[in-house]
């Protein structure tokens, strides 16, 4: 199976993102500004995150937006998941000023559509032949649009999630949450103490140098958040990225939860009580489809990136299809109930109601779940595409799917070769029931990959 990936010239899997005075620079966010008030006339939300760059891009963005007569609502600093929220409840769109999980000197900008989703590839597409043409829509003196500041709509997302679970479930329940400095400091420690939860708090000041770790959750930059579940006795400890779309967890035993672990976790709970199809991309383990089997649902695979899981997801279920959960195996998690995109702030909520119902610890749930051996690798190259194309000959005779990169599926093991979106650079995953299988698996991959490139440098 296989479908062909459009070639964007800015904007990558998750918006566009850069270097602030370098690539990404406030006359850049004006015309992004300039070209979605053409596409996207009406009253638009504004959100950011915690970057010191965030302000000067939100108020280029906001500029753009007016001069093509849109009205501009500030929400202030908040996660793109509320964000997007926020847009679902009546704006005509919304852009998200946020580099996600890349260091502090990068900042982005992330369109949103109506219905909650990020822009899809074809709209984007439209919107970049309207910023490099420079066929902007601006509108005269007497028409230019406005702006005003609500900084309070987030507390709409905040009711949202925690209307989803009955009152007090957390009682009793102990939890640390590291929101990394970013926007989640205004909200997950609120969500988990409406819910009943005792709550501790590490990095909760907002502070765009991020000065307590990196915005990408790692498991050394989250060695302070495991020393303090330990020391408090809590039942987890939930840490964002930089825009707080995913959340990833350290155990009561103060160990790292592997995101597809997690993945897997959540998706048991949810798939016992309602049975259906869980979405989720090529890149995911196989304890995605081993947890759906065990509970009776199935899983549907789509290419790497969040967008196209939330939108496969809605066209599922336009369809008439039940579609129970989604997401991705790097603690983006998506509640189809909540809103069509990954949510750190519900994923750190559900934590709570899946612990009460489970009624035994973090840890010893995640021992018993299967083990998959698993190796990642990324290579410089520039030739990707014929290293992909060669792959592709070569395995034609197995089961393959081509929708993202080739990805070979084995009894007990698959093998993920992709090329990046925004880099000369491919990523290749393997993974096996057994570390032998999976260590032989990869020793064949990348040796059929040298010969298709002989100068890659890894």
């Amino acid at each position: 199976m296989g479908d062909e990936r459009v070639q964007k010239r800015l904007f990558g899997t998750n918006g566009v993102r850069g270097v602030i005075g370098q690539d990404m620079t406030p006359d850049l966010a004006m015309r992004i500004g300039k070209a979605l008030g053409t596409m996207r006339k009406g009253r638009i939300a504004i959100g950011r995150d915690t970057r010191t760059s965030g302000e000067a891009l939100a108020c280029a963005v906001s500029a753009g937006l007016m001069a093509t007569g849109c009205d501009v609502v500030d929400c202030g600093i908040l996660p793109t998941p509320a964000l997007q929220y926020i847009v679902m409840g009546g704006f005509d769109a919304g852009a998200m000023i946020t580099a996600s999980h890349n260091p502090p000197e990068y900042n982005g900008v992330k369109i949103i559509e109506p219905d909650g989703t990020e822009m899809g590839d074809e709209e984007t597409l439209h919107l970049e032949e309207i910023l490099f043409s420079g066929s902007f829509k601006t509108v005269p003196w007497d028409e230019v649009g406005g702006k005003k500041s609500e900084p309070n709509l987030r507390e709409a997302y905040i009711d949202a999630i925690v209307g989803h679970f009955p009152p007090g479930i957390g009682q009793g329940m102990t939890v640390v949450v590291d929101p990394g400095s970013g926007p989640a400091a205004q909200t997950t420690p609120q969500i988990l103490a409406r819910l009943g939860c005792t709550v501790h708090t590490i990095n909760g000041q907002m502070d765009g140098r991020f000065p307590g770790r990196l915005p990408e959750p790692s498991p050394e930059g989250l060695a302070p958040l495991a020393e303090m579940v330990r020391e408090t006795g809590a039942a987890f400890g939930v840490a964002h990225d930089g825009d707080a779309d995913r959340a990833v967890f350290i155990d009561n035993l103060g160990r790292y939860v592997e995101e597809n672990r997690e993945f897997g976790l959540v998706e048991g709970f949810i798939c016992k009580q309602t049975k259906g199809l869980v979405v989720t991309p090529v890149s995911t383990s196989l304890i995605a489809g081993a947890v759906a089997e065990e509970n009776g649902c199935t899983v549907e695979f789509t290419p790497v990136g969040s967008i196209y899981v939330a939108r496969q997801m809605r066209k599922l279920i336009a369809s008439g299809k039940p579609v129970v959960f989604g997401g991705e195996g790097n603690g983006g998690l998506i509640y189809p109930e909540h809103q069509f995109c990954r949510d750190g702030g519900m994923t750190a909520a559900m934590m709570v109601g899946l612990l009460h119902a489970a009624g035994a610890p973090l840890a010893a749930l995640l021992d018993a779940m299967p083990a998959y051996h698993i190796i990642k690798e990324k290579i410089k190259t520039e030739h990707a595409a014929d290293i992909i194309a060669s792959l592709k000959r070569r395995h034609a005779g197995e089961d393959i799917d081509c929708r993202d990169g080739i990805r070979i599926n084995r009894q007990g093991a698959w093998a993920l070769v992709r090329p990046s979106g925004t880099e000369p650079m491919m990523r290749v995953i393997v993974e096996a029931e057994d570390e032998k299988t999976g260590t032989a698996f990869f020793a064949d991959i990348m040796a059929e990959i040298k010969e298709s490139a002989p100068d890659i440098a890894r």
